[in-house]
């Protein structure tokens, strides 16, 4: 048992880095030089990419503090610039977004428990909805787990940090700053814990909303976060912009700067400063009892250390390490233990890495592991014995590591049968809108899960023994990339992925839903797949019998699905009941772009079905994609024809084909050649077209985006049961095909709507009303004008998350828009001969 918790402890370090990554000697002396710098400072704020990279940066590496990012949310209500995914989805991709960027700038991650349920205009409504103490105490909870001397956050208290998460992130941090301090708060903590009491507590004052603060202001603390570090060959304004530009899915690709940058931290709370936030805090090794001696210790090895020689102050670091372990137990005990043992790998060259032989496991199936080390120094390294979760590896006989001479071992063992799914573990059970399910507490504040199997190394260096870890994963060449890796995973031995998300019943008329069946088994899989249905609504067949000879077979398996007599919304749930193993009803979704870790995600077999009277009119719409979203695939499900046009496609021939045209959300931000495809669009509209430009953000980067003016603006709704008020009741749009009605907004999902149009031209007709409590009625979301022939629709409602959401009235209304139509215009040859008929006549 003490070897396993032992293991735990040293995960954060060590287990989380690329086993590829070796330091070179620059990063190895600057964290020689950490080993010496006994502070600590948290961030705080409430969504991946509100942190401050630059004051991160600078303070992880000049100051040389422990520096970490307390993130309230994952970021789960915003959009997404590079993909389809949102909401969990999107969580997930920012969640590994932030990680990568602590990679880069030094910091450390953390989150609690809140979801990102969308834009909030207030406070109260956050807290509300996340429910303020159980997120409280996950900051309390963080607070006396990471110890903080300083903490920083990134906005003000009140109404001038612009959004409700990012005020309730402020208010959270005074009122933890001096709740994590007493014994009577959240005691339960205290069994694994202790009380903790930060010196003081500052913000990140931000020019938006301080424009005259200076160095000389009173109160304020000011960082020059653009030095430059002649060891990394950076300013850390250079190194923060990269790490920033992690952030890809939110589009906050940076630039370096250079030069002197002041970042200014006004005073909150605490013990107040005059030039350092560090000032009154013992940040020398003499601030933890006994560790007087090991201060010279840490500065000879700085001065002794041998750029072109690391292995040279193997000697040095192991008295180092000697003396941390003869300190009593404490936070800055296990946190210099963890820096020093890195530093030992790091000076010694040591390269240990595991991989599988596939990228994923069902429980009681077999994986090969692949071990590789090589010490690449002159010291002296033994393998004393390797042991995994579910790798039993023993070493008969103590292995030397001769100097760059690769040892290669191969082993393998079954996973055992009661090991959990590796799915993101606050996405395991169902969660509400403002809060994520955990049941084990103690997870609450990492960012990920811990690796599927560990496996720890025990190791002897010049007659000192320490354990290294690292997590088995997969790895491959892509003939462009290179080598790549992904995360080794246990997964289910079977997964059930229907063919969409949300299947519509227009009628009575029964719709095939396709079950693709994979299996993650090396035996044969025999058994029965069915879906479950509400009641009322039946499939033919009942069940299909399944089997499945191999790993990776995929079969496709059809149900034919009979709806209920009425306008309904359910949930249709696939389940496979396997002979011998019992019932599996997961999916697979796999999110994998360039700038992350793979990530797998193992949602329930459902999607939603929807039985409406749905009429439609039209057949064949073409679709201009912008940020990403599911409109395309609701469209289908309408029963249209698609057409997903690139900007080489939209050209006066194409979009005459085309019963109306759908451009993607934020397409006016994302692609730059939009501003040269209106003109061929806005001609479509005149000669009778019907053009749908879905929101955009105000910088939209072409202008020419209507063919009257109009303006954008910050405007939204987000309370998504605000009353909706139809202007315009006679108006084709919300009469032809179907009726709307107010029951028709019923049901939506995170908002009403974002960026409404606040000023437009007369031509416009606005169709709708609505308004957040207390504030004033936003008529921009859906405007409707005549230009020619055709009608030019401009909509600022949530379509692209309501449609993926199986919204009946969405699904109505925007049949609706695409519907309207205009009287097409003659082609030219067709009016002369008309003109010389009229004439003659």
């Amino acid at each position: 048992m003490r070897s396993l918790v032992f293991c735990l402890l040293i995960i954060p370090t060590i287990v989380f880095s690329q086993a590829d990554n070796q330091s070179d000697a620059a990063r190895i002396k600057l964290r020689l030089k950490k080993l010496n710098v006994l502070s600590s400072v948290l961030y705080m704020a409430a969504h991946p990419d509100d942190e401050n990279t630059r004051i991160i940066t600078y303070l992880a590496n000049d100051n040389l503090a422990t520096t970490g990012y307390l993130s309230l949310t994952r970021g789960d209500g915003g959009q997404n610039l590079i993909g389809p995914e949102i909401r969990d989805q999107l969580g997930l991709i920012r969640t590994q977004e932030l990680l990568a960027a602590r990679r880069i700038d030094g910091g450390q991650q953390f989150f609690t428990r809140a979801n990102d349920f969308g834009f909030s205009k207030s406070a109260d409504e956050t807290f509300h909805i996340w429910n303020k103490d159980e997120v409280l105490s996950d900051v309390v909870k963080i607070f006396r787990q990471y110890q903080p001397d300083v903490i920083i956050t990134r906005f003000p208290p009140d109404e001038r940090a612009g959004h409700g998460h990012h005020t309730a992130s402020a208010i959270l941090a005074q009122e933890a700053f001096d709740l994590a301090a007493s014994k009577d708060i959240y005691p339960d903590q205290l069994q694994n814990l202790s009380v903790w009491q930060a010196k003081r507590l500052y913000t990140n004052t931000g020019r938006w909303w301080n424009t005259s603060i200076n160095e000389s202001t009173p109160g304020v603390v000011t960082l020059h976060v653009g030095a430059y570090s002649a060891l990394l060959g950076q300013s850390y304004t250079e190194i923060a912009a990269v790490s920033r530009s992690q952030h890809k899915s939110q589009g906050f690709g940076s630039s370096g700067t250079r030069g002197d940058q002041p970042e200014f931290l006004e005073y909150i709370k605490g013990a107040k400063a005059e030039k350092s936030i560090f000032e009154g805090i013992n940040t020398t090794w003499s601030r933890v009892k006994g560790g007087e001696k090991i201060q010279p210790l840490v500065t000879k090895a700085i001065a002794e250390f041998n750029e072109e020689n690391p292995a040279a102050s193997i000697a040095i670091v192991l008295q180092i390490r000697k003396a941390i372990m003869a300190l009593e137990p404490g936070i800055w005990k296990t946190r210099k233990l963890q820096e020093t043992e890195q530093l030992l790998v790091d000076c010694l060259g040591l390269y240990i890495d595991v991989t599988a032989d596939k990228y994923y496991v069902a429980p009681g199936q077999k994986v090969v592991a692949s071990i590789e080390l090589v010490n690449r120094s002159g010291v002296p390294v033994t393998i004393n014995r390797i042991e995994a979760k579910d790798i039993a590896v023993d070493s008969a006989t103590a292995m030397a590591l001769q100097d760059n001479i690769p040892v290669l071992l191969r082993y393998s063992r079954s996973i055992q049968r009661d090991e959990p799914y590796s799915a993101p573990y606050w996405l395991n059970e169902k969660h509400g809108v403002g809060l994520f399910t955990v049941t084990d507490k103690n997870l609450i504040g990492k960012p990920e899960n811990d690796p599927a199997i560990p496996v720890t190394f025990t190791i002897t260096i010049a007659g000192e023994r320490l354990q290294v870890v690292r997590p088995l994963r997969y790895k491959w060449t892509d003939p462009a990339k290179g080598e790549l890796s992904r995360p080794f995973e246990i997964v289910p031995p079977v997964f059930l992925n229907l063919s969409s998300n949300v299947v519509i019943f227009h009628d009575a008329t029964p719709h095939e839903v396709a079950v693709t069946v994979k299996s993650a088994s090396d035996a044969r899989i025999t058994g029965t797949l069915r879906l479950e249905l509400p009641q009322g609504w039946r499939t033919d067949p009942a069940s299909i019998a399944l089997d499945i000879h191999e790993r990776g077979e995929e079969q496709i398996k059809t149900f034919q699905v009979y709806p209920a007599s009425k306008e309904e919304t359910g949930i249709l749930k696939a389940v496979a009941v396997i002979d011998g193993a019992g019932s599996f009803d997961r999916s697979i979704q796999t999110i994998g772009y360039d700038h992350i870790p793979t990530q797998t995600l193992l949602p329930k077999a459902e999607a939603k079905v929807v039985r409406l009277d749905l009429k439609k009119e039209g057949t064949v719409i073409g679709y201009i994609r912008g940020a990403g979203d599911e409109t395309p695939a609701a469209l289908r499900y309408m029963g249209y024809t698609v057409v997903e046009m690139k900007n080489e496609d939209v050209n006066a021939v194409n979009l005459k084909r085309m019963d109306a045209v759908v451009v993607g959300v934020r397409a006016l931000n994302t692609n730059p050649r939009m501003g040269y495809s209106m003109p061929a669009l806005l001609e479509y509209v005149k000669n009778g077209g019907t053009l749908v430009m879905q929101y955009n953000t105000n910088d939209a980067v072409a202008k020419n985006f209507s063919p009257y003016s109009l303006e954008l603006s910050r405007d939204r709704v987000t309370e998504e049961d605000a009353e909706v008020r139809i202007l315009k009741p006679e108006h084709p749009v919300v009469n032809i095909p179907n009726k709307i009605t107010a029951q028709d907004f019923d049901g939506w999902v995170q908002e009403r709507g974002l960026y409404f149009p606040n000023k437009w031209d007369p031509s416009f007709e606005a169709i709708l009303s609505m308004n957040d409590k207390k504030e004033t009625p936003k008529d921009g979301s859906l405007l409707v004008a005549k230009y020619g022939n055709g009608y030019y629709i401009y909509t600022s409602l949530s379509f692209f998350r309501e449609l993926p959401e199986g919204v009946a009235g969405a699904y109505k209304l925007f049949a609706n828009i695409v519907s309207l139509r205009g009287q097409r215009a003659e082609p030219a040859p067709a009016q002369a001969n008309r003109k010389r008929k009229n004439k003659h006549t």
